[in-house]
């Protein structure tokens, strides 16, 4: 792929690609795209800061998540430099369906809810970095470069979310638990949905 980023192990875990029609309607739809993403931005560093004052205990998890979440913000910060740029307004708009279905099989005891959470926030970084990839080669020279420049940190988002669960799990537990969630995770792409978001399935 584009700026020498191999997410290859990223299409590897997931069990499809994004299906073309999304790509259309993400083209068909070039400030919602922008302010989604903005939202998915924020979204991923409030996990992350959610992450680190329910779980103080987990001195790794601590460190590894204050670094994403830094760097979530500072891709929020790039996505409305371009929005303002292009005279993209930035209304308050629904979140897609997307991360709150993932997370309804989250179990409710510990440590099985905080393995089943980085578990999810690992899927949801390689479906976003596969995103960023599928769409690049559509978007403008500008969009295109910053979307390719994001490979990199989205594709170390998965990986750190992975290995976490799985220190705080088992490889073992991790490998029975990611199959409930990536078929769900197909479904939720490969569907039909009313709104166009970065995360949506399908148009009806």
């Amino acid at each position: 792929m584009s700026n020498n980023v191999d997410i290859g192990p990223i299409l590897d875990f997931l069990h499809c690609p994004t299906p073309g029609a999304w790509v259309d309607w993400a083209l068909e739809n070039p400030d919602i795209l922008l302010v989604d993403h903005a939202n998915c931005e924020k979204k991923a560093a409030s996990t992350a800061l959610n992450l680190m004052y329910r779980y103080v205990e987990h001195h790794t998890l601590l460190n590894r998540l204050s670094r994403l979440a830094r760097e979530e913000l500072r891709h929020f910060e790039q996505v409305i430099a371009i929005m303002h740029r292009r005279g993209v307004p930035y209304p308050q708009i629904a979140a897609a369906r997307y991360a709150g279905e993932l997370r309804k099989p989250v179990r409710t005891h510990e440590p099985g809810k905080l393995i089943d959470t980085l578990i999810v926030g690992a899927i949801i970084e390689a479906r976003s970095c596969e995103r960023f990839a599928c769409i690049a080669p559509a978007l403008d020279e500008e969009l295109a470069g910053f979307y390719r420049s994001l490979l990199k940190s989205e594709s170390r988002h998965f990986a750190d979310y992975l290995k976490l669960a799985r220190e705080v799990g088992s490889a073992e537990e991790v490998e029975q638990r990611l199959p409930v969630f990536l078929a769900l995770e197909r479904q939720l792409i490969e569907s039909p949905d009313l709104e166009f978001r970065f995360h949506s399935g399908v148009p009806q």
